[in-house]
């Protein structure tokens, strides 16, 4: 196979794991983090514009192929997903929006132009299927639901920007399922497929393995089917 370049942007359980697992596919694998050298910030814009030179420059003799976006916030300090609208509260708007749209729509910014404007390449957004509009029959997640959404829509839109740069390229949204993480942890409930990163990423892979013009603007989940926006 030609020299290619994956680049995962996450370094938590399951960014790690997709590192790993690409690196059986590429000539180098790049992770980048919070705590990476360099270190990305979304807070930061600049620290996204000096990853994106740093990789463009690791990126000489193996073309940056594959993009995967796999940061995510669900829960945390700056509060937990609402069951009700009276539990909206705006520091927990802002942090779900800023790690969830605005970096990733920042990532877009800076890292999209890396990818080459001849032959494949992809990136991939981890999305959430509770932020598909069409598919909310439960309500709740305000915050989260929302900002996927987002994301979503963030995503459809770079899609047809990156088609007229290469038609050759694949920019989807993915839902990878239920996973073991940190994210998942407080609502990971019986009837749930919960996965090890291990096993979430192998899925994962054989989908992104398998992208291809025909892709570019879809948001699919871990098997590769289409899910509603």
């Amino acid at each position: 196979m030609p020299p290619s370049t994956a680049l995962v942007l996450g370094t938590g359980g399951l960014g790690s794991a997709l590192a790993q697992v690409l690196g059986a596919q590429h000539s180098q694998v790049l992770s980048l983090g919070r705590r990476s050298t360099p270190a990305i910030d979304y807070a930061n814009e600049a620290s996204l514009a000096e990853a994106a030179a740093w990789t463009s420059a690791q990126c000489a003799q193996a073309p940056l192929r594959l993009l995967v976006v796999a940061t995510g916030f669900l829960h945390g300090e700056a509060g937990q997903p609402e069951r009700s609208w009276a539990q909206l509260n705006a520091a927990y708007l802002s942090e779900v929006f800023w790690v969830n749209a605005i970096g990733p729509a920042l990532v877009m910014k800076h890292f999209l132009p890396l990818l080459p404007r001849q032959g494949p390449c992809a990136a991939v957004f981890l999305s959430a299927k509770v932020g598909s509009i069409g598919d909310n029959g439960l309500g709740g997640w305000y915050g989260y639901r929302a900002a996927k959404a987002a994301l979503n829509q963030l995503v459809k839109t770079a899609s047809i920007e990156q088609a007229r740069r290469n038609r050759e390229a694949a920019i989807v949204a993915l839902h990878p399922g239920t996973v073991a993480t940190p994210l998942s942890e407080p609502f990971s409930k019986n009837g749930l497929n919960v996965r090890p990163p291990e096993v979430a990423a192998a899925e994962i892979a054989q989908v992104l393995n398998g992208l291809g013009p025909q892709d570019n603007g879809r948001f699919v989940d871990c098997q590769g089917q289409t899910l509603p926006w």
